[in-house]
């Protein structure tokens, strides 16, 4: 068995003295590893850090086996990442967010709005609509087309926690300490985001997360997820 693609590196582990455990996000084959023999050497040090995109050819006698990656390093953006804490932050979550994705199972839209966020400026709107992607494409997807109580599709402000479906103005009133507040750029990308708003998206999006993702699985939210929204919504 043999393919080859390029690929975002999304995380690295040890594996021996002198491998590792390469995973990257890979159009039209979703989240993949390899082992890299020999990636600890000064060589590969540089190609192999998590934000790079690398030119993968995968190897493996079967189909269901780890396989062998052979790397070429492409687009290397670690160093500039690394360079600036919040958009270091920035790559750290988007990687482990990334690797929430069920291994080997096609994720192409999330790779192309993961490869945009770690491209181009620092973007908090970018960064909310992404989360509330991975949810969507996790299967937990929020149903923000029509009001839940009365079916109406304009005037919608807020989401049922429990549910995830969106709730508008007037049928939301009674209930307005119960419901989160829905962002109206989530709605519509031409909107601009305020920082309250960029701070409620992310309270929206980490919401469902830890109902439907990190407490079920019993995963801890990434470390530097706290300190990036607090940059964001202060830099807004």
């Amino acid at each position: 068995m043999e393919w080859t693609g390029e690929g975002l590196l999304i995380g690295v582990r040890r594996h021996g003295e002198t491998s590792l455990v390469a995973e990257a996000m890979v159009a039209g084959r979703g989240r993949h590893l390899g082992l890299v023999r020999g990636g600890r050497s000064s060589k590969l040090a540089a190609a192999l850090q998590p934000g790079n995109t690398v030119q993968l050819v995968w190897r493996a006698r079967l189909e269901d086996h780890l396989g062998i990656f052979a790397v070429e390093l492409l687009t290397g953006r670690a160093a500039i990442l690394m360079a600036d804490k919040a958009r270091l932050y920035l790559s750290q979550l988007v990687c482990e967010l990334l690797r929430l994705l069920p291994e080997r199972d096609p994720h192409d839209r999330l790779l192309a709005m993961a490869l945009g966020l770690l491209d181009r400026p620092l973007d908090g709107m970018a960064l909310a609509r992404f989360e509330i992607a991975v949810l969507d494409e996790l299967g937990f997807g929020l149903d923000l087309s029509a009001c839940a109580a009365t079916g109406v599709t304009d005037d919608l402000t807020h989401v049922s926690p429990r549910t995830g479906r969106a709730v508008s103005n007037s049928a939301a009133q009674p209930y307005l300490d119960r419901l989160l507040p829905l962002p109206p750029f989530l709605l519509n990308e031409d909107d601009a985001a305020s920082p309250a708003d960029l701070a409620a998206a992310f309270r929206l999006s980490a919401h469902f997360l830890d109902l439907h993702v990190w407490y079920p699985r019993q995963l801890t939210p990434p470390a530097t997820r706290e300190s990036l929204v607090a940059i964001l919504t202060t830099a807004a």
